[in-house]
């Protein structure tokens, strides 16, 4: 379907919109990762921080994001078509107030029994885990209410708050973790006080937009709260999701104890390469995705499935143009990108090699993971929680049976081939289910969806090719002058390079999403 029309227009300018936050975001959290890289390498300090952050970053991606998107929204769009200003506020309150119970009672429990959880890790620096993991745990409230003023903000089409929050919890950790060091034991205390003065400041600096766009919400019973028909609806439509985002969650804790046992730094080097991984993600999948969400969910409620089914088909060649060819160029210049950012006297040789290794094979991985992104919002439109479950369990079995099979041999490595091939084995899975859709003609769409992902990879090919063979050149004449430039400078000139081919393949071919993409600069640039 053509991308140009009004439909993949609007997709566009909203993601570009949350994109620009969110780029920002994804900025300032890799230079969170560069700090915590100078201040702490790949040392048992940093295996620490990372799996003390891990655990309540868990439960809130278990339990406040994935909660949010497959039930709150679709249920709270019902709400606002049935305009009844009342029934809203009712169930708005009483959805804050049962979440405000339970993640309470969640970090209350978390933080009493971080001893016995700590233990799974295999972690050398126990005690300072077990330190970290309680100070942070209520990060988890703070960020559970802010997903919940995020669902509120996204339902009405704005999302500005939502990409500006986790600028200010970056920005919060970058500061602490240098301003706060000479105050306490060490950096990763720092840092942890951070994160929660930060999630606290997500949730603060979305209220205000919720407050002005007219949602009024009080603390109720917790008793009316759960007898609330939307809170009910809610509950039902979360609990299979919990169970398959449980799945999906328990990938990260099972492959970390995985690695906890491969040796020192293993377990940081795989959160290094997977913050890479995530900056691509976030920037371009999860805006996306934010903004699909609402009007997949509007176009379910109200039986537009053609306009339903072009809009998801869109977002999934967009995920194609923007992911395949930066996997090419990050598989050729992954050591160089990693040098340019983390190398320091803490993140050594050793480091750079245990990351690297992890980050050849995390990116094969990046366009499955981001096309479930888009895929699981489809079926939270329906309200059909169901099937995402069913693909999560499928995708964590694969993942942890290879990982134990592999990280034995393979390292690190292991861990992150298995995750690469259980989020392939997630995408077919969901293409299946979305395929037995009655209303969803996505079965048609996907002959003409995998052309256009084998002319991406195609011209990728071609677009590396001269990069490969231009590093080994380029990079020595720059050595030696300063890690910007001389990984930084030679790293601009390929990327140049790769664009220049790739943007010229696409405009030879005539291209439609780049042709989508240029109209709506085109349009920004007249009206200016």
């Amino acid at each position: 379907m053509d991308s140009s029309k009004p439909g993949a227009a609007r997709l566009l300018r909203s993601g570009s919109a949350l994109s620009i936050l969110t780029l920002a975001s994804r900025i300032l959290g890799l230079l969170r990762e560069m700090t915590k890289a100078a201040l702490l390498g790949t040392s048992a300090l940093s295996d620490a921080f990372s799996v003390a952050f891990m655990i309540p970053n868990l439960f809130r991606r278990l339990f406040a994001e994935g909660s949010i998107a497959a039930a709150f929204i679709p249920t709270l769009k019902e709400y606002l078509l049935a305009a009844d200003r009342e029934k809203t506020r009712e169930f708005i309150s009483c959805v804050f107030t049962f979440l405000t119970f339970f993640v309470s009672i969640a970090v209350a429990l978390g933080i009493f029994f971080s001893p016995l959880i700590i233990p799974i890790f295999s972690m050398k620096a126990f005690d300072e885990t077990v330190f970290l993991t309680r100070i942070m745990f209520p990060f988890l409230a703070f960020i559970s209410i802010a997903a919940l003023f995020q669902g509120i903000l996204n339902s009405v089409h704005v999302f500005a708050p939502s990409g500006l929050a986790p600028i200010l919890l970056n920005m919060v950790t970058i500061v602490c973790a240098y301003g706060l060091s000479p105050f306490t034991a060490n950096p990763a205390r720092a840092m942890a006080i951070g994160i929660i003065i930060g999630g606290f400041l997500e949730a603060a600096i979305q209220f205000p937009f919720v407050w002005r766009k007219g949602f009024r919400f009080f603390i109720t019973g917790l008793g009316r709260a759960i007898r609330n028909p939307g809170t009910r609806k809610v509950l039902i439509l979360i609990g299979p999701t919990v169970i398959g985002m449980a799945a999906y969650q328990l990938n990260d804790l099972v492959s970390t104890a995985l690695a906890g046992k491969a040796g020192e730094g293993v377990v940081s080097s795989l959160q290094y390469s997977l913050r890479l991984q995530e900056l691509i993600l976030g920037v371009f999948a999860v805006s996306i995705g934010t903004v699909l969400l609402p009007d997949l969910a509007e176009h379910a409620k109200t039986g537009r499935w053609p306009e339903y089914t072009r809009r998801l088909t869109q977002a999934m060649d967009i995920i194609a143009l923007i992911t395949i060819p930066i996997t090419f160029f990050f598989l050729a210049q992954g050591e160089t990108l990693i040098r340019l950012l983390f190398q320091t006297k803490n993140f050594n040789e050793k480091s750079v090699a245990l990351t690297y290794g992890a980050f050849l094979f995390h990116m094969p991985g990046l366009f499955f993971i981001a096309l479930n992104r888009i895929l699981a919002p489809a079926f939270y439109a329906q309200s059909d929680s169901r099937s995402p479950t069913l693909a999560g369990i499928f995708s964590f079995g694969i993942n942890i049976v290879l990982a134990a099979v592999l990280v034995g041999p393979m390292k690190g490595t292991g861990v992150a081939l298995a995750l690469t091939i259980a989020s392939a084995a997630n995408t077919a899975l969901l293409l299946i289910f979305l395929g037995r859709s009655p209303h969803i003609a996505v079965t048609m769409a996907l002959g003409p969806a995998a052309l256009y992902v084998l002319k991406l990879i195609f011209f990728s090919c071609i677009a590396a090719v001269p990069v490969f063979f231009l590093a080994p050149r380029l990079n020595p004449f720059f050595a030696g002058r300063g890690r910007l430039i001389s990984y930084g400078v030679p790293l601009a000139l390929e990327t140049l390079l790769f664009a220049a081919i790739g943007l010229a393949l696409l405009a030879v071919t005539r291209d439609r999403q780049l042709k989508a993409v240029l109209g709506i600069f085109h349009r920004r640039t007249k009206r200016q």
